[in-house]
């Protein structure tokens, strides 16, 4: 893996010293180029945990990724650049099969330790201290508590898909987060193998694509539509992803198969990420 090559990629200028400005440049930097993606679980291809092959995907492919993707390669880069990285299991307050959905994450120590999190889709713009507060970043709010000793919950703001995650300052069992991922990518009941995901981050919002369902977050009332055509499928990808679709009549027609399951009458949306949907 070449730094050099991911900074050009994601357009980062001047020297990456070991500081905190840079660590919130180089975040907010990955999450306006790689989106949050799951296509490849789509497709019924194998995800890997390791950074290289994430690395060949997101920088010689031009492609994004889920969370041990994203924050595996981010985790990886910023220590080839001289930070402390310990990477960290968590769960989500979403569920698969009854139990916790789980999440991987980064913990970065500076003059104090920062929870960064590069694959968590409508998250963290920026990296937070590990410290019980509320943080404001932009327009959106979050929140760091102790839950119990050695337990920490990062909320997410309030109109984000997943609200919440535990995790701890401890490294990450390699087994146990290949084993995580295998599971999400299989799992009938996951929520990755359910539906299509992406999710971008812009300079006004969040841009997310549920399925063919298709919303702009500038504000707290998105812009939505549904995708009614392959074509428009593809440009929406290419155009709000900036993602090369692999084979997008396979993709088109296992999105349009679970569209159907998921909303067989017209409905309405009433929130961005989660996109719960309500009768007419």
């Amino acid at each position: 893996m070449d730094p050099l090559a991911y900074l050009d990629r994601i357009g980062f200028s001047g020297r990456p010293n070991v500081d905190l400005e840079t660590l919130r440049r180089l975040h907010r930097l990955h999450l306006l180029t790689f989106p949050y993606e799951n296509i490849d679980i789509q497709l019924v291809r194998f995800v890997s945990t390791d950074p290289a092959v994430a690395f060949r995907k997101l920088i010689t492919d031009r492609r994004g990724g889920w969370c041990y993707e994203m924050n595996g390669l981010f985790g990886a880069i910023v220590a080839a650049l001289g930070f402390q990285v310990t990477g960290v299991q968590a769960t989500t307050s979403a569920r698969l099969g009854g139990e916790p959905l789980p999440h991987f994450a980064l913990v970065i120590d500076l003059e104090l330790p920062y929870l960064v999190d590069v694959g968590f889709g409508d998250g963290l713009l920026e990296p937070l201290p590990i410290k019980a507060g509320v943080y404001r970043q932009r327009d959106k709010q979050f929140g760091i508590e102790a839950t119990r000793p050695s337990v920490w919950r990062y909320n997410n703001h309030r109109l984000s898909s997943v609200k919440s995650f535990d995790f701890t300052l401890s490294p990450a069992d390699p087994a146990r987060l290949a084993a995580d991922s295998r599971r999400l990518q299989s799992a009938p009941d996951s929520p990755h193998v359910q539906n299509l995901v992406c999710q971008r981050h812009t300079r006004f919002g969040v841009t997310v694509l549920l399925g063919r369902v298709l919303s702009r977050a500038c504000s707290e009332t998105p812009d939505v539509k549904t995708l009614e055509s392959m074509d428009e499928f593809v440009w929406t990808l290419e155009e709000e992803f900036d993602l090369t679709v692999p084979k997008p009549a396979k993709l088109w027609a296992s999105v349009g198969e679970r569209h159907a399951l998921l909303f067989p009458r017209p409905r309405v949306f009433s929130t961005l990420p989660g996109l719960r949907p309500a009768n007419r």
